[in-house]
């Protein structure tokens, strides 16, 4: 059996390619657990794990992935790695409590079956539909279409806000990270001065406690994506205070400095005016406690793609988001996307904990996914992909950024680039990432 004709079944019941590099990877770090740091054995196990999965004589007929744990868990014991065996099994059981705690959180299926229905009419389903359109000389008709798709829903989001004008007086923006709210949140906002109301911005990036008070991991890294991180008791005071029609002296935070400045900014707002909350964790309840949640209008942006890859599995959301902001960061934030990529299990662990399980609580859900964007990201960044590969290959503890590298570099490959900017309108959300933009952010 070839590498190719290797597939696996999903404890969601689908078909998925096989990949070895996953089980080296889970030995690997169950290894890493109990102070191992030997890559090399971690592989020759996995190819045992693989020959008794794959066996000629005795083959399984597409192993599911309990199987092939089951398996691992074999091999380990064994082969004399008692050690690694435990600490494997108190991870998988780990992974199996979170994943019941997750069945509650669903994301609106009518949401993700619109968007699936709109690819399938607009023929950008796969990524070889993507390249058609650029063969075809209709790229651009595919950016003027997602682009419509995108602003229609922001407009129906301020309708929805408008009819609730007599309640409200707190609108929340939230999603994870590089899902769009920024812009989302400038474009809400002109459709409602268009009602005259008037949109009031808490900058909560002020309201970070100053980086010294930070615990840092054993690689010297910050874990500033907690809620926690932001001085949610202020925030609340400061909210409540505003809505009671009083004045408030906002903190000022020095990012170059990671701490507080000494002076503040004073703010206060008119009685018919609504506050607006613009924040990875505005969702979180203890954000926003203090608020009575009839008085709270809460956006959930994300980037919910409904494209598949060469597989024809559907691409992982988290893989455009974290394309989005190496882009980003790299070019205006000083930010190697290398450093970005080593950085997102950070973000990932907090927006699966603080984010994620709050989209059920919203009052307008947002797709921030545009059909057009991955082909723009080809040509951006990667030809910097396998460096980058390269270099975390050597990096035993950083074996998350090497599977989402290899992953993007896999959707990627085969993708047409598209060179041609300027048909990106100005106010486009992807401006946000890529530059240009026409738009004032705050």
């Amino acid at each position: 059996m070839t590498k190719s004709s290797k597939h696996i079944i999903k404890r969601d019941g689908s078909i998925s390619s096989y990949n070895i590099d996953l089980i080296t990877n889970a030995i690997f770090n169950a290894a890493e657990a109990v102070g191992g740091r030997d890559r090399e054995k971690a592989e020759k196990l996995a190819h045992k794990v693989d020959n008794i999965i794959f066996e000629p004589d005795k083959p399984l007929n597409t192993p599911s992935v309990e199987e092939i744990q089951d398996i691992v868990e074999t091999v380990l014991i064994e082969s004399g790695h008692a050690q690694t065996a435990k600490a494997y099994i108190l991870y998988r059981n780990h992974k199996a409590r979170l994943r019941k705690s997750r069945a509650e959180i669903s994301v609106s299926y009518k949401k993700i079956w619109e968007t699936l229905s709109w690819n399938h009419d607009y023929s950008c389903i796969t990524l070889d539909d993507l390249n058609n359109h650029i063969s075809a000389g209709t790229f651009t008709d595919l950016i003027k279409a997602g682009e419509k798709q995108y602003k229609n829903e922001i407009e129906d989001a301020a309708k929805t806000l408008i009819s609730k004008r007599n309640d409200v007086r707190l609108a929340i923006v939230a999603g994870p990270s590089s899902s769009g709210k920024t812009t989302t949140t400038i474009l809400l906002e002109k459709h409602l001065k268009k009602e005259n109301i008037n949109l009031v911005a808490l900058n909560l990036d002020n309201y970070f406690f100053d980086l010294s008070q930070h615990p840092q991991d054993e690689w010297g890294d910050h874990d500033y994506e907690r809620p926690e991180a932001l001085d949610l008791e202020l925030i609340n005071n400061h909210i409540t205070d505003l809505l009671a029609g009083k004045e408030i002296h906002m903190p000022r935070f020095n990012f170059k400095k990671g701490r507080r400045e000494d002076s503040t900014t004073p703010l206060s707002i008119n009685e018919n005016d609504i506050i607006l909350i613009d924040t990875l964790h505005g969702m979180y309840k203890k954000m926003t406690a203090s608020i009575p949640n009839k008085n709270k209008f809460k956006i959930y942006i994300e980037s919910m793609s409904q494209q598949k890859d060469k597989n024809m599995e559907f691409i992982r959301w988290t893989d455009i988001r974290l394309l989005r902001r190496m882009i980003r960061d790299s070019a205006y934030r000083g930010t190697p996307p290398l450093k970005t990529a080593e950085h997102w299990h950070y973000v990932r662990r907090s927006e699966l904990k603080y984010i994620v399980p709050y989209i059920n609580d919203a009052d307008f859900l947002i797709n921030s996914a545009l059909p057009y964007e991955l082909p723009i990201f080809k040509k951006r960044i990667f030809s910097e992909i396998p460096e980058m590969i390269k270099i975390v290959k050597e990096k035993p503890y950083r074996q998350d950024a090497l599977l989402r590298l290899q992953r993007i570099y896999d959707i990627m490959k085969g993708l047409k680039s598209w060179d041609d900017e300027s048909q990106i309108p100005a106010d486009s959300l992807l401006r946000e990432f890529l530059g240009g933009s026409e738009l004032k952010y705050h």
